[in-house]
Protein backbone atom coordinates (compact mmCIF):
# COMPACT_ATOMS: atom_id res chain seq x y z
CA UNK A 1 0.00 0.00 0.00
CA UNK A 2 1.37 3.44 -0.88
CA UNK A 3 1.17 6.18 1.99
CA UNK A 4 -1.03 8.60 0.23
CA UNK A 5 -3.35 6.01 -0.18
CA UNK A 6 -3.07 5.48 3.73
CA UNK A 7 -3.25 8.88 5.00
CA UNK A 8 -5.34 10.47 1.82
CA UNK A 9 -7.54 7.77 0.25
CA UNK A 10 -8.37 6.48 2.92
CA UNK A 11 -9.61 8.76 5.66
CA UNK A 12 -11.77 10.73 2.43
CA UNK A 13 -13.18 7.31 1.87
CA UNK A 14 -14.19 7.27 4.93
CA UNK A 15 -15.28 10.43 6.00
CA UNK A 16 -17.80 10.01 3.24
CA UNK A 17 -19.10 6.38 4.39
CA UNK A 18 -19.43 7.99 7.87
CA UNK A 19 -21.99 10.77 6.61
CA UNK A 20 -24.01 7.84 4.37
CA UNK A 21 -23.95 5.15 6.83
CA UNK A 22 -23.19 5.61 10.56
CA UNK A 23 -25.62 7.32 12.96
CA UNK A 24 -24.98 10.21 15.27
CA UNK A 25 -23.92 7.74 18.82
CA UNK A 26 -21.30 5.98 16.65
CA UNK A 27 -19.88 8.93 14.20
CA UNK A 28 -17.40 9.92 16.93
CA UNK A 29 -15.70 6.60 17.87
CA UNK A 30 -15.77 5.78 13.81
CA UNK A 31 -13.60 9.15 13.18
CA UNK A 32 -11.66 9.13 16.46
CA UNK A 33 -10.83 5.59 15.89
CA UNK A 34 -9.82 5.91 12.48
CA UNK A 35 -7.79 9.10 13.34
CA UNK A 36 -6.04 7.42 16.06
CA UNK A 37 -4.98 4.42 13.69
CA UNK A 38 -3.44 6.50 11.27
CA UNK A 39 -1.63 8.24 13.87
CA UNK A 40 -0.21 5.15 15.38
CA UNK A 41 0.66 3.66 12.07
CA UNK A 42 2.52 6.46 11.11
CA UNK A 43 4.06 6.27 14.63
CA UNK A 44 5.54 2.93 14.38
CA UNK A 45 5.59 2.09 10.86
CA UNK A 46 7.93 3.84 8.62
CA UNK A 47 7.44 5.03 5.60
CA UNK A 48 9.58 3.35 2.20
CA UNK A 49 11.24 0.48 4.87
CA UNK A 50 10.76 -2.94 4.86
CA UNK A 51 9.15 -4.73 8.48
CA UNK A 52 9.38 -7.95 8.21
CA UNK A 53 6.88 -9.78 10.85
CA UNK A 54 7.01 -13.72 10.97
CA UNK A 55 7.42 -15.01 6.67
CA UNK A 56 5.62 -11.46 5.81
CA UNK A 57 6.77 -8.73 4.12
CA UNK A 58 5.55 -5.23 4.84
CA UNK A 59 6.51 -1.76 3.29
CA UNK A 60 4.46 1.73 2.68
CA UNK A 61 5.42 2.69 -0.56
CA UNK A 62 6.19 6.88 -0.20
CA UNK A 63 4.40 8.11 -3.82
CA UNK A 64 1.88 7.53 -5.90
CA UNK A 65 0.69 9.49 -9.28
CA UNK A 66 -3.17 10.52 -9.84
CA UNK A 67 -3.81 12.27 -13.08
CA UNK A 68 -0.30 13.24 -13.46
CA UNK A 69 0.57 14.89 -10.20
CA UNK A 70 2.78 13.09 -7.73
CA UNK A 71 1.92 12.91 -4.17
CA UNK A 72 4.53 11.56 -1.96
CA UNK A 73 5.53 11.03 1.95
CA UNK A 74 9.16 11.17 3.30
CA UNK A 75 10.16 8.93 6.64
CA UNK A 76 10.64 12.43 7.91
CA UNK A 77 6.80 12.65 7.02
CA UNK A 78 6.09 10.22 9.93
CA UNK A 79 6.03 12.26 12.73
CA UNK A 80 3.96 15.01 11.44
CA UNK A 81 1.32 12.31 9.84
CA UNK A 82 1.21 10.88 13.72
CA UNK A 83 0.96 14.70 15.34
CA UNK A 84 -2.00 15.92 12.52
CA UNK A 85 -3.90 12.49 12.85
CA UNK A 86 -3.68 11.82 16.68
CA UNK A 87 -4.59 15.95 17.61
CA UNK A 88 -7.31 15.22 14.81
CA UNK A 89 -8.70 12.21 16.80
CA UNK A 90 -9.09 13.96 20.07
CA UNK A 91 -11.14 16.63 18.24
CA UNK A 92 -13.44 13.72 17.53
CA UNK A 93 -14.27 12.32 19.87
CA UNK A 94 -14.46 15.60 21.26
CA UNK A 95 -17.56 16.12 18.61
CA UNK A 96 -19.40 13.15 20.55
CA UNK A 97 -20.20 15.66 23.28
CA UNK A 98 -21.24 18.43 21.31
CA UNK A 99 -24.20 16.67 19.91
CA UNK A 100 -23.07 17.19 16.27
CA UNK A 101 -20.72 14.40 16.18
CA UNK A 102 -21.96 12.96 12.81
CA UNK A 103 -21.26 15.62 10.54
CA UNK A 104 -18.65 16.84 12.53
CA UNK A 105 -16.00 13.40 11.64
CA UNK A 106 -17.58 12.94 8.68
CA UNK A 107 -16.74 16.40 7.49
CA UNK A 108 -13.40 16.30 9.24
CA UNK A 109 -11.60 13.47 8.21
CA UNK A 110 -11.98 14.55 4.71
CA UNK A 111 -10.88 17.94 5.71
CA UNK A 112 -8.07 16.74 6.99
CA UNK A 113 -7.18 14.48 4.07
CA UNK A 114 -7.51 17.38 1.91
CA UNK A 115 -5.06 19.16 4.10
CA UNK A 116 -2.81 16.20 4.60
CA UNK A 117 -2.51 16.29 0.74
CA UNK A 118 -1.45 19.87 0.29
CA UNK A 119 1.67 18.72 1.90
CA UNK A 120 2.37 15.95 -0.24
CA UNK A 121 1.18 17.27 -3.65
CA UNK A 122 3.91 17.98 -6.64
CA UNK A 123 4.32 20.25 -7.62
CA UNK A 124 3.68 21.96 -4.25
CA UNK A 125 1.75 25.37 -5.55
CA UNK A 126 -1.14 23.06 -6.22
CA UNK A 127 -1.42 22.73 -2.35
CA UNK A 128 -2.98 26.04 -2.34
CA UNK A 129 -5.91 24.73 -4.59
CA UNK A 130 -6.32 21.85 -2.12
CA UNK A 131 -6.26 24.48 0.86
CA UNK A 132 -8.71 26.30 -0.93
CA UNK A 133 -10.99 22.31 -1.38
CA UNK A 134 -10.46 22.27 2.19
CA UNK A 135 -11.73 25.90 3.34
CA UNK A 136 -14.74 25.75 1.23
CA UNK A 137 -15.49 22.29 2.91
CA UNK A 138 -15.64 23.41 6.39
CA UNK A 139 -18.20 26.18 5.69
CA UNK A 140 -20.54 23.13 5.52
CA UNK A 141 -19.21 22.71 9.38
CA UNK A 142 -19.92 26.14 10.32
CA UNK A 143 -22.88 26.68 8.83
CA UNK A 144 -26.32 24.83 9.97
CA UNK A 145 -28.39 22.92 7.64
CA UNK A 146 -31.33 25.47 6.33
CA UNK A 147 -29.51 28.14 7.77
CA UNK A 148 -28.60 31.61 5.58
CA UNK A 149 -24.68 31.93 6.21
CA UNK A 150 -23.71 35.33 8.16
CA UNK A 151 -21.27 37.84 7.45
CA UNK A 152 -18.33 36.15 8.90
CA UNK A 153 -18.68 33.03 6.99
CA UNK A 154 -18.92 35.23 3.76
CA UNK A 155 -15.95 37.18 4.90
CA UNK A 156 -13.89 33.91 5.82
CA UNK A 157 -14.83 32.14 2.06
CA UNK A 158 -14.23 35.67 -0.04
CA UNK A 159 -10.65 35.87 1.96
CA UNK A 160 -9.55 32.14 1.81
CA UNK A 161 -10.38 32.64 -2.12
CA UNK A 162 -8.71 35.96 -2.93
CA UNK A 163 -5.83 34.38 -1.14
CA UNK A 164 -5.10 31.66 -4.11
CA UNK A 165 -4.75 33.47 -7.37
CA UNK A 166 -1.98 35.95 -5.49
CA UNK A 167 -0.01 32.45 -4.51
CA UNK A 168 -0.47 30.89 -7.84
CA UNK A 169 0.50 33.55 -9.63
CA UNK A 170 3.86 34.41 -7.42
CA UNK A 171 4.77 30.79 -7.66
CA UNK A 172 4.23 31.30 -11.46
CA UNK A 173 6.65 33.86 -11.12
CA UNK A 174 8.77 32.59 -8.41
CA UNK A 175 9.92 30.07 -11.73
CA UNK A 176 11.25 32.75 -13.41
CA UNK A 177 13.20 34.45 -10.41
CA UNK A 178 14.82 31.07 -10.17
CA UNK A 179 15.84 31.08 -13.91
CA UNK A 180 17.13 34.74 -13.51
CA UNK A 181 18.29 35.50 -10.09
CA UNK A 182 19.82 39.36 -11.15
CA UNK A 183 15.62 40.74 -12.12
CA UNK A 184 14.90 42.80 -9.11
CA UNK A 185 11.64 43.96 -11.16
CA UNK A 186 9.88 40.25 -11.12
CA UNK A 187 11.65 39.59 -7.25
CA UNK A 188 9.85 43.02 -6.00
CA UNK A 189 6.53 42.06 -7.70
CA UNK A 190 6.57 38.21 -7.03
CA UNK A 191 6.92 39.38 -3.63
CA UNK A 192 4.17 41.27 -3.38
CA UNK A 193 2.36 38.93 -4.88
CA UNK A 194 3.46 36.53 -2.00
CA UNK A 195 2.97 38.33 0.74
CA UNK A 196 -0.91 39.39 -0.36
CA UNK A 197 -1.58 35.67 -0.47
CA UNK A 198 -0.38 35.04 2.85
CA UNK A 199 -1.79 38.02 4.25
CA UNK A 200 -5.40 36.43 3.15
CA UNK A 201 -4.83 32.90 3.93
CA UNK A 202 -2.72 33.93 7.45
CA UNK A 203 -5.75 36.80 8.31
CA UNK A 204 -3.18 39.35 8.50
CA UNK A 205 -4.30 42.43 10.31
CA UNK A 206 -6.22 43.73 9.60
CA UNK A 207 -8.13 40.90 7.91
CA UNK A 208 -8.70 38.86 10.82
CA UNK A 209 -12.26 40.67 11.16
CA UNK A 210 -14.44 37.80 10.14
CA UNK A 211 -12.67 35.76 13.07
CA UNK A 212 -14.77 37.02 15.98
CA UNK A 213 -17.70 37.28 13.58
CA UNK A 214 -17.35 33.77 13.01
CA UNK A 215 -17.22 33.00 16.87
CA UNK A 216 -20.53 34.45 17.66
CA UNK A 217 -22.34 33.59 14.55
CA UNK A 218 -21.35 29.60 14.50
CA UNK A 219 -20.66 26.79 16.71
CA UNK A 220 -17.56 27.15 18.31
CA UNK A 221 -16.28 23.73 18.29
CA UNK A 222 -16.52 24.13 14.80
CA UNK A 223 -14.65 27.37 14.36
CA UNK A 224 -12.34 26.13 16.70
CA UNK A 225 -11.77 23.32 14.43
CA UNK A 226 -11.02 25.88 11.47
CA UNK A 227 -8.85 27.65 13.84
CA UNK A 228 -6.42 24.63 14.49
CA UNK A 229 -6.76 22.78 10.90
CA UNK A 230 -6.00 25.81 7.98
CA UNK A 231 -3.44 27.71 10.63
CA UNK A 232 -1.41 24.93 11.22
CA UNK A 233 -1.32 23.57 7.61
CA UNK A 234 -0.78 27.20 6.32
CA UNK A 235 2.37 27.71 8.55
CA UNK A 236 3.71 24.29 7.04
CA UNK A 237 2.94 25.73 3.45
CA UNK A 238 4.53 28.68 4.14
CA UNK A 239 7.84 26.63 5.80
CA UNK A 240 8.11 24.86 2.13
CA UNK A 241 7.99 28.08 0.36
CA UNK A 242 10.79 29.42 2.68
CA UNK A 243 13.19 26.15 2.40
CA UNK A 244 12.47 25.95 -1.64
CA UNK A 245 13.30 29.30 -2.30
CA UNK A 246 16.64 30.94 -1.42
CA UNK A 247 16.03 34.39 -1.90
CA UNK A 248 13.10 34.52 -0.01
CA UNK A 249 14.73 33.38 3.75
CA UNK A 250 17.82 35.48 2.84
CA UNK A 251 16.08 38.47 2.31
CA UNK A 252 16.01 40.62 5.33
CA UNK A 253 13.09 42.95 4.11
CA UNK A 254 11.18 39.95 3.59
CA UNK A 255 12.21 38.44 7.48
CA UNK A 256 11.44 42.04 8.76
CA UNK A 257 7.61 42.46 6.75
CA UNK A 258 6.64 38.46 8.28
CA UNK A 259 8.24 39.69 11.97
CA UNK A 260 6.75 43.11 11.78
CA UNK A 261 3.25 41.12 10.53
CA UNK A 262 3.61 38.41 13.52
CA UNK A 263 3.74 41.37 16.17
CA UNK A 264 1.29 43.43 14.89
CA UNK A 265 -1.21 40.23 14.65
CA UNK A 266 -0.31 39.68 18.80
CA UNK A 267 -0.17 42.99 19.62
CA UNK A 268 -3.57 43.82 18.23
CA UNK A 269 -5.60 40.26 19.69
CA UNK A 270 -3.78 40.44 22.88
CA UNK A 271 -5.13 44.06 23.34
CA UNK A 272 -8.84 43.78 21.69
CA UNK A 273 -9.02 40.33 23.82
CA UNK A 274 -8.48 42.18 26.87
CA UNK A 275 -11.64 44.60 25.64
CA UNK A 276 -14.23 41.98 24.99
CA UNK A 277 -16.96 40.48 27.17
CA UNK A 278 -18.00 37.74 25.48
CA UNK A 279 -16.47 34.53 25.74
CA UNK A 280 -16.57 33.23 21.38
CA UNK A 281 -14.88 36.96 20.59
CA UNK A 282 -12.16 36.16 23.13
CA UNK A 283 -11.57 32.92 21.53
CA UNK A 284 -11.08 34.02 18.47
CA UNK A 285 -9.10 37.13 19.38
CA UNK A 286 -6.73 34.48 21.42
CA UNK A 287 -6.29 32.12 18.12
CA UNK A 288 -5.26 35.27 15.94
CA UNK A 289 -2.69 36.21 18.81
CA UNK A 290 -1.01 32.93 18.90
CA UNK A 291 -1.21 32.54 14.90
CA UNK A 292 0.70 36.17 15.04
CA UNK A 293 3.75 34.51 17.15
CA UNK A 294 3.74 31.40 15.06
CA UNK A 295 4.65 34.30 11.94
CA UNK A 296 6.78 36.09 14.70
CA UNK A 297 9.19 32.75 14.72
CA UNK A 298 9.02 32.49 11.07
CA UNK A 299 11.03 35.81 10.64
CA UNK A 300 13.37 35.11 13.01
CA UNK A 301 16.74 34.80 12.18
CA UNK A 302 17.85 31.51 14.15
CA UNK A 303 18.70 27.63 13.23
CA UNK A 304 15.82 26.75 15.74
CA UNK A 305 12.95 28.55 13.76
CA UNK A 306 11.52 25.17 12.84
CA UNK A 307 12.06 23.63 16.49
CA UNK A 308 10.14 26.35 17.93
CA UNK A 309 6.91 26.58 15.74
CA UNK A 310 6.73 22.73 15.88
CA UNK A 311 6.73 23.52 19.66
CA UNK A 312 3.90 25.86 19.39
CA UNK A 313 2.30 24.08 16.63
CA UNK A 314 1.39 20.86 18.78
CA UNK A 315 -0.02 22.45 21.64
CA UNK A 316 -2.51 24.67 19.52
CA UNK A 317 -4.33 21.59 18.76
CA UNK A 318 -4.92 20.34 22.81
CA UNK A 319 -5.62 24.49 23.44
CA UNK A 320 -8.58 25.11 20.74
CA UNK A 321 -9.79 21.51 20.88
CA UNK A 322 -10.09 21.74 25.56
CA UNK A 323 -11.13 25.42 24.78
CA UNK A 324 -14.18 24.96 21.90
CA UNK A 325 -15.23 21.60 23.96
CA UNK A 326 -15.92 23.53 27.18
CA UNK A 327 -17.21 26.80 25.67
CA UNK A 328 -19.72 24.80 23.22
CA UNK A 329 -20.98 23.19 26.59
CA UNK A 330 -21.54 26.95 28.29
CA UNK A 331 -23.35 27.61 25.35
CA UNK A 332 -25.27 25.63 25.90
CA UNK A 333 -26.58 27.18 29.23
CA UNK A 334 -25.16 30.89 28.34
CA UNK A 335 -26.26 31.66 24.85
CA UNK A 336 -25.06 34.27 24.17
CA UNK A 337 -21.98 34.10 25.67
CA UNK A 338 -21.47 37.60 27.36
CA UNK A 339 -19.99 38.03 30.83
CA UNK A 340 -23.55 39.01 32.04
CA UNK A 341 -24.94 35.65 30.65
CA UNK A 342 -22.55 33.76 32.29
CA UNK A 343 -22.16 34.93 35.81
CA UNK A 344 -22.11 31.93 38.20
CA UNK A 345 -21.61 29.22 35.60
CA UNK A 346 -18.74 27.88 37.18
CA UNK A 347 -20.45 26.58 40.11
CA UNK A 348 -23.12 24.45 38.09
CA UNK A 349 -20.51 23.85 35.46
CA UNK A 350 -16.99 23.23 37.54
CA UNK A 351 -15.11 20.65 35.13
CA UNK A 352 -16.11 23.14 31.61
CA UNK A 353 -15.03 26.34 33.43
CA UNK A 354 -11.83 25.34 34.90
CA UNK A 355 -10.53 23.68 32.00
CA UNK A 356 -11.86 26.47 29.60
CA UNK A 357 -9.97 28.92 31.92
CA UNK A 358 -6.55 26.47 31.88
CA UNK A 359 -7.11 26.21 28.05
CA UNK A 360 -6.71 30.51 27.67
CA UNK A 361 -3.98 30.59 30.58
CA UNK A 362 -1.87 28.16 28.02
CA UNK A 363 -2.32 30.10 25.01
CA UNK A 364 -1.19 33.16 26.97
CA UNK A 365 1.63 30.78 28.33
CA UNK A 366 1.29 30.73 31.57
CA UNK A 367 3.90 28.51 33.66
CA UNK A 368 3.49 24.78 33.78
CA UNK A 369 1.02 24.62 31.02
CA UNK A 370 1.63 23.30 27.37
CA UNK A 371 1.99 26.92 25.74
CA UNK A 372 5.08 28.32 28.27
CA UNK A 373 7.84 25.95 26.84
CA UNK A 374 7.14 27.50 23.36
CA UNK A 375 6.89 30.85 24.25
CA UNK A 376 10.08 31.16 26.59
CA UNK A 377 12.14 29.49 23.55
CA UNK A 378 10.67 32.60 21.01
CA UNK A 379 11.70 34.94 23.97
CA UNK A 380 14.93 33.57 23.98
CA UNK A 381 15.09 33.87 20.03
CA UNK A 382 13.89 37.40 20.03
CA UNK A 383 15.33 38.90 22.90
CA UNK A 384 18.60 38.75 20.76
CA UNK A 385 17.01 40.39 17.81
CA UNK A 386 14.58 42.70 18.73
CA UNK A 387 13.98 44.07 22.09
CA UNK A 388 11.13 46.51 20.83
CA UNK A 389 8.75 43.54 19.32
CA UNK A 390 9.69 40.99 22.48
CA UNK A 391 8.24 44.00 24.19
CA UNK A 392 5.02 44.03 21.79
CA UNK A 393 4.53 40.53 21.79
CA UNK A 394 4.63 40.31 25.58
CA UNK A 395 1.90 43.08 25.48
CA UNK A 396 -0.18 40.89 23.28
CA UNK A 397 0.22 38.29 25.97
CA UNK A 398 -0.47 40.13 28.93
CA UNK A 399 -3.45 41.02 27.25
CA UNK A 400 -4.78 37.49 26.78
CA UNK A 401 -3.67 37.14 29.92
CA UNK A 402 -5.92 40.02 31.49
CA UNK A 403 -8.81 38.45 29.22
CA UNK A 404 -8.44 35.29 30.99
CA UNK A 405 -9.22 37.03 34.70
CA UNK A 406 -11.69 38.42 33.52
CA UNK A 407 -13.36 35.35 31.96
CA UNK A 408 -12.70 34.06 35.44
CA UNK A 409 -13.56 36.34 37.42
CA UNK A 410 -17.41 36.22 35.27
CA UNK A 411 -17.60 32.96 36.01
CA UNK A 412 -17.08 32.44 39.81
CA UNK A 413 -19.41 36.09 40.82
CA UNK A 414 -22.25 33.69 42.06
CA UNK A 415 -24.36 34.54 45.37
CA UNK A 416 -22.39 32.91 48.31
CA UNK A 417 -25.04 30.62 48.96
CA UNK A 418 -25.48 29.14 45.68
CA UNK A 419 -25.13 25.28 45.32
CA UNK A 420 -22.03 23.80 43.36
CA UNK A 421 -23.57 21.21 40.99
CA UNK A 422 -22.24 19.11 38.45
CA UNK A 423 -23.95 19.32 35.06
CA UNK A 424 -21.66 18.17 32.50
CA UNK A 425 -22.09 14.55 31.35
CA UNK A 426 -19.54 11.92 31.89
CA UNK A 427 -18.51 11.64 28.02
CA UNK A 428 -17.27 15.55 28.46
CA UNK A 429 -16.15 15.45 31.98
CA UNK A 430 -13.88 12.46 30.75
CA UNK A 431 -12.75 14.40 27.30
CA UNK A 432 -12.23 17.51 29.10
CA UNK A 433 -9.57 16.06 32.14
CA UNK A 434 -7.88 14.29 29.41
CA UNK A 435 -7.19 17.49 27.93
CA UNK A 436 -6.04 19.14 30.61
CA UNK A 437 -3.72 16.36 31.87
CA UNK A 438 -2.47 16.96 28.46
CA UNK A 439 -2.10 20.42 29.12
CA UNK A 440 0.06 20.37 32.31
CA UNK A 441 1.67 17.00 30.85
CA UNK A 442 3.13 19.29 27.93
CA UNK A 443 3.89 22.07 30.47
CA UNK A 444 5.65 19.95 32.79
CA UNK A 445 7.43 17.58 30.51
CA UNK A 446 7.94 18.73 27.30
CA UNK A 447 10.55 16.35 26.45
CA UNK A 448 7.58 13.94 25.44
CA UNK A 449 7.60 15.65 22.56
CA UNK A 450 10.93 15.46 21.58
CA UNK A 451 10.33 12.17 19.76
CA UNK A 452 8.70 14.10 17.15
CA UNK A 453 10.39 17.29 17.38
CA UNK A 454 14.06 15.65 16.83
CA UNK A 455 12.76 14.48 12.95
CA UNK A 456 10.42 17.54 11.95
CA UNK A 457 13.25 19.86 10.66
CA UNK A 458 14.30 17.25 8.60
CA UNK A 459 11.06 18.02 6.42
CA UNK A 460 12.84 21.64 5.97
CA UNK A 461 16.45 21.19 5.25
CA UNK A 462 17.77 24.44 4.61
CA UNK A 463 15.59 25.80 7.31
CA UNK A 464 17.22 23.84 10.03
CA UNK A 465 20.66 25.03 8.90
Amino acid sequence: MSAPILWIGLPLLIGAAIFLFSNEKYSAYAGGGVAALLSLTALFIPIDTALLLGSLSLKISPAIQVFGRSFEFSAADGPLLAVIYGVSALWFFGSESTGAAHRFSSLGLMIIALLTASIAVEPFLYAALLLEVAAMLIVFLLVPIYQMPGRGVVRYIVYQTLAMPFILFSGWMLAGVEANPGDLRTILQSGVMLSMGFAFLFAIFPLYNWIPQLMEESPPYAVGFLLWALPVFTVIFSLGFLDRYTWLRSTDQISNAILFSGVLMTATGGVFGALQRHLGRILAYAAIAETGLFLVTIGLRSSNLVDIVFLALIPRGLELSVWALALSIIKRKAYPLKFSDIQGLARKYPVAAGSLILAHLSIAGFPLLAGFPSRIALFQALSTESLSAAFWVFLGLWGLLTSAFRTLAALVMSAEDAPWELNETWAQTLMLVIGVLGLFAVGLFPQILQPFLSSLPQLFEHLAQ
